[in-house]
């Protein structure tokens, strides 16, 4: 008996081809995310923002750094100025499609949670009005650039040159960082760049991502898949790796053999983490085997309320009382 995908599962590319996959994609996101942001500008994963915005009177919650001493002075009761978010904003999807996303074992590849994230990001930034633009990352194949640009017909354009990528094992190591520095080259305006990766052989990465985070807001999504935390016991395994070719056999029966594997693979997590939040970017961890939008919309919600620990959201409520530069 087949059992049958949960519906937060995202369709396999292949199982549809990319029209179609798309289609099923923005239903399943207007369905769980459009009524999520409100206001009179919902913003792509918005934070505090750096405009100052209406001071009004402190609630129990508040960001105590968004006080505004001149109106509490004025009026003898604590105010906060709430900072809006800009009205134009230039967001960059960077998704990386390098052989190491075709791997999955779950209800579906991390390639194909790249591709359902960057259509759910897509959709936020466009209902927005924003100008969004794209790169995308495959081994060492030149990086593909889609301009950024307003509207629905210009949207699904870049949605199609995503999940129209073939796939391609071999092609080496993905030069993450090589996007990434294109990326601060043609992104002049202050906005917000969002990578979505495994990070996994991902090259050179965290210097880029760091300069990126000096000038534009930067949010990191990695995507994991259970296998790679944890071997199976299930006696030997032919492990193969797709960039390189390069093939391993282990006795995955060994506890010993998973026991190192599990340490490997929480030291990787632990050094991406590490780079990420040495970068000022906010991150994101997804999985292929747990409700990817409910993560994305519990993410969004903490980012709005600037709960995330460190990251862009803190920055920019420090420098909340001064206007962008």
């Amino acid at each position: 008996m087949t059992e049958t995908a949960p519906p937060w599962a995202p369709p396999r590319a292949d199982e549809h081809p990319p029209e179609e996959l798309l289609r099923r994609l923005e239903l399943r996101v207007a369905r769980r995310i459009d009524g999520i942001l409100h206001g009179a500008h919902a913003g792509l994963l918005p934070g505090p923002g750096t405009e100052p915005g209406e001071a009004r009177p402190y609630r129990v919650g508040d960001d105590v750094r968004l006080m505004d001493w001149n109106v509490t002075a004025r009026t003898a009761q604590a105010h906060v100025r709430m900072p809006v978010a800009e009205r134009e904003l230039e967001t960059w999807l960077v998704a990386d499609l390098s052989a190491s996303m075709d791997f999955g074992t779950a209800w579906t590849t991390k390639r194909d949670l790249a591709v359902a994230v960057i259509a759910a990001v897509g959709h936020l930034a466009a209902r927005a009005g924003n100008r969004v633009g794209g790169l995308v990352v495959q081994g060492d194949l030149p990086t593909a650039r889609v301009p950024a640009r307003t509207g629905r017909p210009h949207l699904m354009t870049l949605l199609h040159t995503v999940a129209a990528t073939p796939r391609r094992d071999g092609t080496g190591p993905g030069d993450l960082g090589r996007a990434l520095r294109q990326v601060g080259r043609i992104a002049r305006r202050r906005g917000l760049v969002v990578v979505v990766s495994d990070f996994v052989g991902a090259g050179a990465w965290g210097r880029p991502l760091a300069a990126l985070g000096q000038r534009h807001e930067v949010v990191c999504v990695e995507i994991v898949d259970r296998r790679e935390l944890e071997l199976p016991d299930v006696g030997y395994l032919t492990l193969v790796d797709p960039e390189t070719g390069d093939v391993l056999e282990v006795q995955s029966a060994s506890r010993r053999v998973r026991r190192r594997f599990a340490e490997a693979a929480a030291a990787q997590r632990a050094e991406v983490a590490g780079t990420v939040r040495a970068a000022g970017a906010d991150h994101l961890v997804l999985r292929t085997d747990r409700d990817w939008l409910r993560d994305v919309v519990t993410f969004v919600e903490r980012r709005r309320r600037g709960r995330l620990p460190g990251g862009p959201a803190a920055k920019r409520t420090r420098g909340a009382g001064t206007a962008p530069s």
